[in-house]
Parts: C-alpha cells; structure tokens; sequence
C-alpha cells in the first residue's frame, strides 16, 4: 500500500490522492459509513442493506474469485496461449470465458486479438457473452434466472461469433500491441486481505444458510450484522486504498485479487441495494407502476444501458429485475448487449475492436430480448 503523500491535481483542482487514499472513493466510503452510522430509519435501513449486500453477494462473489484464481496459479493454466492453439475452437473458448462472471475473461480475449492470436468473431462471442460483474449478483440472488441466462448468453455469443467470423472482412487490429498487465502489480499478501478473506468464512456461512431459509436473525443473533458491517468496512477501506482500477494483476495472489475485485464490486451493489430501497420507502414512488407504464419500452432500456461501459448500471439493471420491476425480457437483453468493466481495459487495449464488438453484440440482444418479451413474457418473471 503506497504511504507517500500525492498532490497530482485533477480537472477540479482538487488532488487525486490524500496519503494512501483516492479521494473520489474516500468521499464515497465516507458517505456510505455516514448513511449506516445516522440515527432513526435511514441508519437502520442502511445497516441492514450492507448487511444484505455482504452475506447475499459479497460473500458469494469472494469465493467464486478464491477458486477461480486459486486454481489459476495452483494449475499454472496461461489463457492466451490455450486460446491462440485452439484454432477451429476459438470462438466457443472465448465465449465461455466471457461467461465467466467477472470481465477478467474477456479481457484477456481482446488482448488476444490485439496480438494476432484469435479471430476479431472470438472479441464479439466473449463480450455477447459476459454479463461482468451483474453475474455475481444474479448468481447469489436468483440462481434459477442465472441458471437460464449465463448458458444463453454463452449460446448467443458463440453463434454470434461465428456469424462475425464468417460475414466480416474488417480488421481492427491496427498497430496496438496488446498487454494484459495494465493493472498495477501489488506484488505481496497485505494484512488486510487477510482479514477480508477470513471475513469471508463466516459470510458464507450465513449466505448459504439464508439460501436454505434458515432465520439468520433467530440463528446468528448479534454476529449477522457484525459479520456483514466489518466485513463491509474492511471492504471500502480497501476499495478506498487500491491502486486497481478495476482488474488486478494476474500476478498478483488469489487473496489480494479476491479481496480487491470483491471489494469494487461490493461498493456498487450497496449502491443498488441503497439507492432501490431508499426510493421506494422515502420517496413514495411506485417503481412497479412507473416501470408497467412503458412495458414496451424495458427491454430496449436494458439494451441500451448495456452498451453504458461499468458494471455500475448493468447491477442496477439486475437489483431492478430482482425486486419485480423489469420482465426477464429486459434482463437478458441487458445481460447480452453489456461488456461491464471489461469494456474499460479493452477499450484501453484496442479502443477500434472492442466498440465495434459491443456495438454487433446489440443485434442478437434486440433478437433474444423481444423474443422473450413477445413470445414468453412471463418467463422467470
């Protein structure tokens, strides 16, 4: 963790970094902190939020990274080279590693075609096919509806690329010469991935006991929201503190790269969870019958939120689909059309390529979105 004292200014005049700190997500985690430490309602809404928010996702989304990276570096595996020897296999490659939620896969999909090793149909399956970090949220929440959307946005996306493959004569490659160490290398195991990661154990606990309905209140008592409470701080202390952007280096340990991709995602779920509750209890807005009021229109506003990069709009989009408000028809429009956080460095790798990419995604998105919305409207609704 860095300790020098940073005074670069940004457009506002305002320095960067304070210390260790950046100073957007300190004012964020300090907000976030305010909010759960305010007295009455909103103090008691928003505990019980970030409560929901670490032992429903957090929890979840940190032992997905754990086994994914532990058996990253436990089996020594190198991506791009697996992706440039699979030849004829390439496209379905690159569209099960943009399945994988999280934008880690398909990055290393566009640095890939960047240097020459896979086909520009392999950049458009990876990123029809993730959803980023949405997916995490999906899965921990409503597993049933993850269960139907991940492996159709897999389908999607490698027919898809195939299609691109076989019609499109364009390169985009240019003169980019492709890296997938863009993100700082942290290089060591702090103490406070540590913590984190043991944090984690017994958040699981609780969110494994919550999917068999056990009554977390009546079981845990107190340790419920102490659990999810440290657990969260710890989490914007890091997000706070970090270096990444967004990815971490792949050279980094499983436990620093859990705890700090763990972390990023965290802060937009809360942001979700805060800003859905805080409409519907202050504000007195009927969400449901606004939403019911342009039904037509929701699987269009999916789509084109997708095509937002970050995976802050795209876990809106599924907190919205979650709490009832939008037809499984806009999910999966949303879920196909959107690249999360993987939009970010691959636009940063190869910015002609992976616009262009999001932009084909669009089509098959438009295609299974209204399918659903016309021909299965009730679906997982």
């Amino acid at each position: 963790m860095p300790t020098d004292i940073v005074t670069e200014k940004s457009t506002f005049g305002l320095p960067e970094k304070i210390g260790p700190f950046r100073l957007k997500r300190l004012l964020v985690a300090l907000a976030f902190l305010a909010l759960a430490a305010a007295p009455g309602e909103l103090g008691a809404l928003t505990r019980g939020l970030m409560t929901d928010a670490y032992v429903q996702v957090s929890a979840f989304v940190a032992t997905t990274l754990l086994i994914f990276y532990g058996a990253e570096r436990l089996f020594n595996f190198n991506l791009g080279e697996a992706l440039r020897n699979a030849r004829g296999f390439q496209v379905p490659m690159a569209a099960l590693l943009g399945a994988i939620p999280g934008c880690g896969g398909a990055v290393v999909v566009v640095a890939a075609y960047t240097s020459g090793n896979v086909g520009f149909g392999a950049v458009v399956a990876t990123l029809t096919a993730t959803m980023g970090d949405a997916a995490f949220l999906l899965i921990a929440t409503r597993p049933d509806a993850a269960l139907v959307v991940l492996p159709l946005s897999f389908v999607v996306g490698i027919l898809t690329g195939y299609l691109v493959d076989r019609y499109n004569s364009f390169d985009y490659r240019g003169r980019a010469v492709a890296s997938c160490d863009l993100a700082p290398f942290i290089g060591r195991t702090r103490w406070k991935d540590v913590i984190y990661v043991a944090m984690v154990v017994p958040g699981l606990i609780m969110g494994v006991s919550q999917l068999a309905q056990v009554d977390l209140e009546a079981t845990y008592g107190l340790l419920l929201p102490l659990t999810g409470l440290f657990g969260t701080a710890i989490g914007l202390f890091i997000w706070a503190t970090s270096p990444v952007q967004a990815m971490t280096h792949q050279n980094d340990s499983p436990l620093t790269r859990a705890a700090e991709e763990t972390s990023f995602i965290s802060v937009w779920v809360i942001g979700a969870y805060l800003a859905y509750d805080y409409i519907v209890t202050f504000t007195g807005v009927d969400l449901q019958t606004l939403f019911a009021s342009v039904a037509p229109l929701l699987p269009l506003m999916g789509i084109l939120i997708g095509l937002i990069p970050g995976c802050g709009p795209q876990v809106l989009v599924t907190t919205l689909y979650i709490n009832g408000l939008i037809p499984f028809a806009a999910l999966i429009g949303n879920a196909i059309s959107n690249d999360g956080d993987a939009l970010f460095p691959a636009i940063a790798l190869n910015p002609k390529a992976a616009i262009m990419a999001t932009l084909y995604s669009t089509i098959p998105a438009v295609i299974v979105g209204y399918g659903f919305y016309l021909f299965a409207p009730g679906f997982m609704n």
